[in-house]
């Protein structure tokens, strides 16, 4: 049996899903969905134009050429349609897309630069620009199909079903069209941009496998207490510098139960690894070959939410601290940032944090991830705001309020920090404030900042 305690988790579980770094690559990426819905559109143009060809051949051997002349009417008609649409689609993706990244740069400059990566990920945004070029490529591709024989009998194919086809596209496009505008207006809000914020967060903290105390990363030259045991190698980092976004879980798990061993993370999620720096310590045996280990750890230029614990609280302060610079005041929204702050630590306040570990199939332990500690991630979420909403009472009354609930939440060995948080909140107040009437306005607790 395994020394690892079992811990329960308040957040909903569900069964995690093994890392796919190709997978959070292409949906950080833009180029991947509408290259696949033009490749895609060429199979069911193909598809199409033989349907075409099958449904004149057989009024052919039936010798129904009325009918034959009558689709040839009608494809004549819907070539006029299908020309507007093949000119005027171009020109409509262009002016679209060029309003949406101004919108999308105003957005970076009023939230902060990292919420771009919502409007770069956003299914909607991917799905409309797929189908936008997909049916200007559908009305080249049909435009092509048309026989320029007048002689109904010598005609080989009607691009009937194609010109009904890039009818459905244009129907669609307007559609999504709707959809997207719909959705852009949403993420250009800052109320919707904090949700879905707060939305990835929880979606990580639920697919974290349970967390144990006790194996807190050490750097070279340490050992880990505990069950690991002592380090007996070192892997340094040999790839390019960057974030470290994604880790293998699956892969690494696979090699350290292969060599009888268990590996230790050094590096957090979102730590900036240089080459030569040790990025994994051995437990009970000699460090795996380079190539069983390609490909376990993804390096990046910035940090991304699939295993980030702290990066939702990074961005609500990074917006927050906007909202509070002179340029912009606007108070109003730290306030809804705070919300969302005290949410997501309401949420981990008695969920184990510090590492996680990662078992393999008979449930001996084989990787083990650190994670922020609590006191982290309330120095997170509270820290800069504090100390740049000091002279806001409706910052400093939200945050009050919201300590105050997270220590009616947090077991006893958790309200260190929160009241650490809360002192140093009054001490700023009071240098803040000039007379002892707006001390006590500004250190009056309150869920609206001043409701």
């Amino acid at each position: 049996m395994s020394d690892w305690p079992v811990t329960h988790s308040p957040l909903p579980r569900r069964r995690p899903r093994a890392l796919s770094p190709l997978r959070e690559h292409l949906r950080d990426t833009f180029w991947f969905a509408p290259t696949a819905a033009m490749v895609g559109v060429f199979v069911v143009w193909w598809v199409a134009q033989e349907l075409d060809a099958a449904l004149v051949r057989t009024l052919r051997d039936e010798g129904d050429h009325d009918t034959l002349a009558e689709l040839v009417r009608f494809a004549d008609d819907a070539k006029t349609v299908v020309s507007a649409v093949g000119s005027a689609m171009m020109t409509f993706i262009g002016v679209v897309f060029s309003i949406s990244l101004v919108a999308v740069q105003m957005a970076g400059g009023q939230f902060t630069p990292r919420v771009v990566r919502l409007f770069v990920r956003s299914r909607i945004t991917k799905a409309t620009f797929a189908v936008f070029l997909a049916t200007f490529v559908l009305t080249l591709l049909v435009l092509t199909s048309y026989d320029s024989t007048p002689d109904p009998r010598d005609i080989t194919s009607v691009p009937i079903v194609q010109s009904a086809l890039t009818l459905v596209m244009v129907a669609l496009s307007l559609l999504l069209f709707v959809m997207y505008v719909n959705a852009t207006l949403r993420l250009m809000r800052v109320g919707h941009v904090i949700a879905r914020i707060a939305e990835e967060s929880f979606r990580v903290a639920a697919l974290m496998p349970a967390p144990v105390h006790g194996t807190t990363p050490r750097g070279p030259g340490g050992n880990a207490e505990g069950p690991l045991g002592p380090v007996t190698a070192w892997v340094a980092h040999d790839g390019r510098a960057g974030v470290l976004r994604d880790v293998h879980t699956a892969r690494l798990v696979r090699v350290a139960r292969a060599h009888g061993v268990v590996l230790r993370l050094v590096p957090r999620i979102g730590d900036f690894l240089v080459p030569g720096t040790p990025v994994l310590a051995v437990h009970g045996g000699q460090a795996p070959p380079r190539r069983a280990l390609r490909y376990a750890l993804s390096v990046g230029v910035e940090r991304t939410f699939h295993q980030d614990l702290g990066f939702g609280l990074r961005q609500l302060s990074d917006i927050a601290l906007r909202a509070l610079s002179s340029a912009v005041n606007d108070p109003t929204t730290a306030v809804q940032a705070l919300d969302r702050v005290v949410q997501i630590l309401a949420a981990l306040s008695r969920r184990p944090l510090d590492a996680v570990v990662h078992r393999d199939r008979r449930g001996v332990p084989r990787l083990v991830q650190p994670v922020p500690g609590w006191t982290e991630l309330v120095d997170l979420g509270f820290a800069e705001v504090r100390a740049c909403g000091a002279g806001a009472p409706q910052v400093t009354r939200r945050m009050l309020a919201g300590l105050d609930d997270l220590l009616l939440l947090a077991p006893p060995e958790r309200r260190e920090p929160l009241l650490r948080h809360r002192e140093l909140l009054r001490q700023a107040v009071e240098r803040a404030a000039p007379s002892p009437a707006d001390r006590a306005f500004a250190l009056r607790p309150d869920r609206q900042g001043i409701g």
